[in-house]
Order: structure tokens, then C-alpha cells, then sequence
């Protein structure tokens, strides 16, 4: 029984770091032997901030913010600055009553600088079209609606550059009950401007809205019915120009899924809006999307990759506080159909893989949770590409009980397998030079982290240890396989009887450690679709 149960052991540490590999790829390079010479890292000053910013969280503190109170961001390269808005939502809402869809700006994505809102008040489009669409179907309008500002997206299109952005309407439809009644429209609207510098912008009045298309009423059967009046929840925008120079948006929020809507390059607009059909084609689900109206995918965030011929869409999974996580789907078309690695159709409902981000902690750190709705860019001059997102801390962190609204805005590399997948750094972007890691720096233990789904649950890592004799062994003293490394291309191969899974290794800034200090990281994607992270910690 003992034998049979380490045996198993190995195994299931094997599968952990299973890929698609040809057995030519599975035997280890020929390298000349690691010596075991004192590892010396890099020297670099990176970020020292704190994770925990209670007290600058106040909005007379917000020169010192940085990334502190992000939530929903977007990223856009303008001039020498990456631009960054969001979201409303701040610890202690202290973003309250000073304006809408704020902005700072940074030269190196690690130094933030606060820059204000991007508008001040609700456009009076809102409530015009509002009133309208109510006054139509017999209701009385509502004098001062209560809105609430989500999601923008800022993206350059010819010599201009846009925000789409969201604004909800919170009062019910009917009576005054979000539980006997759904609540007022979302909307998507536009604004456009010469130069993100400037933060001036010149609104263009709305895109398109949370439209009714008659399968459900206006009224809910309480707090447990989800089956929305609408189709697609007008929020949450993304935009894109295709190669051919067509313009789409990108949007939808649990209900029915992601839609695609064709808009005119000229107006950035929809040309028409007469008929539910109007309103997009669906491209991404999550579930039974024939008879289910909540599906738990939300914040679609797309991109097209000339290096690999695809579209890809990440969306957010699950609930924001702490289950939220990132998935990507990719697609010759604009359209879809969008298939995950395991080649399932994600534009019928199948769930997308692999899973780029999910609730986790590294040793020594609260780690982190509801780490998704992200941005995805690409640096215009090294073609480096950036994912960044929020990451909350854990519930009562600290015996706070309010330490889950603690929103720090991360920002981190991606990489692209070799079958053309991304995968997202463990450790946030610090700026450490991208130099070449030498072979013998990755003798020694390393945590490591596979990035299963376990709902509200965070990852913790398992230690790992590669021998200067390259054999990877597990935590229990076994070797399970054996390791190469190719220095060119700065990839890690683990072989194992079954398989091998190749991993990228860089150069990181190791946030948990104190003082933070230069380590090594690596991530890759397993046979089973699972992302791989690892760090070095001795």
C-alpha cells in the first residue's frame, strides 16, 4: 500500500506538467553540467509600495495612489504614456462625488500617476433616452435617475482616440422593487478625444442599450430569478479594429452572454438599432445557453494576434470578490466561432480553457482573489503584450472586514507558447530587465502553482526542486522527471514518462519576499490546459 500510494504521488506531481510535446521534443538537450556556484541575482530597485493601502486610500491621498483603487481597467498607449481609466468602485468609496471613469497615466507601467475624471456628470443623453424608451411603453419618467459608471474601454481608432463606457440606471422599472421588478436600463455610450493627454474629451451620446426582447417581462419573481427583460446587458465594452479596418464592439454581462455588434468606422456606431437582431450576435457562453439568461461570464476584453492569425476573447468568470478568474478563447473569425484549447466550442457555452488567472497565494503573502476583468495590450514599440487587471485581497486580511474592497490594479507580461496560447506572469510587472537567465540559476527549489478551478478557493503552491544532475523532484525527496533548458529562447522543459511541459523563465520581482527582491519565475500550459506558475525561492 505505501509503495502504491508514493507511486501515485508521483504521478499525479507528473501530471501537473503534462503537454503536448513529440517524443523528440521529451529527450533532454545535451548541456554541459550546472556547476554549483552561489546563484547571484540581478541588482534592481523595484516597487516597495504596499499591497494594503488603507491608509492612503482616501481621496485626499490619491497623488500617492498608484495602482491602489483600480477596479475594471483599461490601457492605451498614447504619446510616451500608458493611459489607464476604470471603473468607480474604491476602498471606502472614496471616489464618490468626484467625478466619473478617472485616469492616470504611467512611463514604465510600474509608476502611476493620478490624473482625475474623465467626465464629471452623467451625459444628459442618459436620462433624454431614458424617458424616451419609457415614455414608448406607458411608464412615467424618473425625474433624477441613480447611475452607476462601469467598464470603460479606451482604444485608438484612425487619428482619435474613443471611450466607450458603461452607465446603469439603478431605480426599477416598475414599482419600487428590484425584487418584483428588474431594474432600469444599462447603456453604453461614446466619447472621443485628440489626445489622452489632455484628458478633455467630447461625447458622441450612446452606442447602444440594454434592449427588451420580449421572452421575459419587466417583472421578477424575486431576489433567485436572473432571467433578464433584455438579451444583452449593455455593459462592459471592448472595441476592436480589425485587420480589414472593420470596428466592433465587444460587450455583454451575464445574461445570455458576449455579443459582437458591427459598428461604422466613421461614427463608431452601430448604423442602426430597429430590431433585437441590431443589437449583435452572441459569441461567447457559458452554460445552457438555449434556455439559461444568467450565465457567470462577463467583462470581454478581445485582441487579434497578427503573429498567430487569431482573435482572442478573455472574459471573466464568477463573482467579483474573490472566485473572479480569466479565461481565453481564440477564433480565426471576429465572429467566432471561439474554441478553447481543449477544442470546445465556448460560442455554444462550453467553458473556456485554459484559465489565465484564478484566486492563489504564494508563501509569505495574503496572496490574492478576484483577479479578472482585465485589459490586454500591447507595448507599440517592443510589441511586448500586457495583461492587467484588479486583485483584491482576501476576506477579513488582517482582521479587516472590509479588506476584500481593498483593489489593487496589477499589471503583467504575457507570454505565447509555441502553439500560439498566451500565459500571464505569477508575479506583477516591476520593470526587471529582460535579461537572459543563465542554466545554473535554476538549480534549486521553486513553489509552484497549477491553476485548477475550485470556486472561492485560492491555489497554494507545492515545492518543486531541480538538481544540478537535471532531475526535477518532488516534495517528498522523488524524482519524477527530468529538466532541460533551451538559454536561447529562455524555456524550461520538464519531461516526465507521460509528457513534457515547457515553461518560460524570466527575470521577476518577487512581491511576497521582504525586502522584495529579483527572482525567477516560469509559466507554461500542461497537456490538460492548465497554466503552470512557478517561482525560484532559493
Amino acid at each position: 500500500m505505501k509503495s502504491f500510494i508514493l507511486k501515485s504521488s508521483i504521478y499525479l506531481l507528473a501530471l501537473l506538467f503534462l503537454t503536448n510535446c513529440s517524443k523528440k521534443e521529451d529527450t533532454p538537450t545535451p548541456t554541459p553540467t550546472p556547476t554549483e556556484d552561489p546563484i547571484v541575482m540581478p541588482s534592481y530597485n523595484g516597487p516597495t509600495y504596499f499591497d494594503s493601502y488603507v491608509s492612503l486610500a482616501a481621496w485626499s491621498s490619491r497623488s500617492q495612489w498608484n495602482l491602489a483603487n483600480i477596479h475594471d481597467p483599461t490601457v492605451e498607449k498614447c504619446g510616451d504614456y500608458y493611459y489607464m481609466s476604470q471603473t468607480d468602485a474604491s476602498y471606502g468609496n472614496s471616489l464618490d462625488g468626484n467625478g466619473h471613469f478617472f485616469l492616470r497615466r504611467s512611463k514604465d507601467l510600474v509608476n502611476w500617476e493620478f490624473m482625475g475624471p474623465t467626465m464629471q456628470t452623467a451625459p444628459a443623453w442618459v436620462k433624454d433616452s431614458l424617458n424616451n424608451k419609457r415614455a414608448r411603453i406607458g411608464l412615467p419618467p424618473i425625474a433624477n435617475p441613480t447611475y452607476g459608471y462601469w467598464a470603460p474601454c479606451i482604444r485608438k481608432a484612425g487619428n482619435k482616440y474613443r471611450m466607450y463606457y458603461s452607465i446603469v440606471v439603478i431605480e426599477p422599472i416598475v414599482g419600487t422593487s428590484t425584487s418584483t421588478s428588474w431594474s432600469e436600463r444599462a447603456f453604453i455610450g461614446l466619447a472621443e478625444t485628440d489626445d489622452l493627454a489632455t484628458n478633455t474629451w467630447t461625447d458622441k451620446g450612446m452606442v447602444v442599450c440594454s434592449e427588451p426582447d420580449g421572452v421575459r417581462s419587466y417583472t421578477r419573481n424575486g431576489d433567485s430569478d436572473w432571467s433578464a427583460y433584455f438579451k444583452f446587458n449593455a455593459i462592459d465594452p471592448s472595441f476592436i479594429t480589425t485587420p480589414e479596418g472593420e470596428q466592433w464592439l465587444i460587450y455583454g454581462s451575464w445574461h445570455t452572454g458576449i455579443a459582437a455588434l458591427k459598428l461604422n468606422p466613421a461614427t463608431g456606431k452601430p448604423d442602426k438599432l430597429e430590431t433585437v437582431a441590431d443589437y449583435g450576435v452572441r459569441i461567447a457562453g457559458r452554460g445552457n445557453i438555449a434556455s439559461n439568461r444568467w450565465q457567470a461570464l462577463e467583462g470581454p476584453e478581445i485582441i487579434y494576434n497578427p503573429e498567430t492569425g487569431y482573435y482572442y476573447l478573455f472574459v471573466a468568470y464568477d463573482g467579483l470578490d474573490v472566485p473572479y478568474n480569466t479565461r481565453v478563447a481564440r477564433s480565426k473569425s471576429i465572429t467566432g466561432p471561439y474554441v478553447g484549447i481543449d477544442g470546445q466550442n465556448v460560442s455554444n457555452g462550453a467553458e473556456a480553457w485554459p484559465m489565465l488567472t484564478h484566486p492563489y497565494a504564494f508563501a509569505n503573502h495574503s496572496g490574492w482573489v478576484g483577479i479578472s476583468h482585465c485589459a490586454v495590450f500591447q507595448n507599440p514599440d517592443t510589441k511586448e503584450w500586457f495583461y492587467s487587471s484588479q486583485g483584491r485581497l482576501p476576506e477579513n486580511y488582517g482582521g479587516n472586514p472590509y479588506s476584500n474592497a481593498i483593489m489593487m490594479g496589477h499589471v503583467r507580461s504575457i507570454h505565447w507558447t509555441e502553439d500560439g496560447w498566451p500565459v500571464v506572469s505569477p508575479e506583477r510587472y516591476a520593470g526587471v530587465p529582460n535579461t537572459a537567465v543563465p542554466e545554473k540559476s535554476l538549480i534549486g527549489s521553486w513553489e509552484q502553482i497549477t491553476l485548477e478551478y475550485q470556486y472561492r478557493v485560492q491555489q497554494k503552491p507545492i515545492t518543486i526542486k531541480l538538481t544540478s544532475d537535471y532531475k526535477a523532484v518532488g516534495s517528498n525527496g522523488s524524482t519524477y522527471g527530468t529538466w532541460s533548458y533551451d538559454s536561447t529562447k529562455g524555456i524550461l522543459t520538464i519531461s516526465t514518462t507521460i509528457a513534457s511541459t515547457k515553461l518560460k523563465v524570466k527575470y521577476d520581482w518577487d512581491w511576497e519576499a521582504s525586502p522584495r527582491k529579483v527572482t525567477i519565475t516560469f509559466a507554461g500550459i500542461n497537456s490538460s490546459g492548465r497554466v503552470i506558475w512557478g517561482k525560484k525561492i532559493q
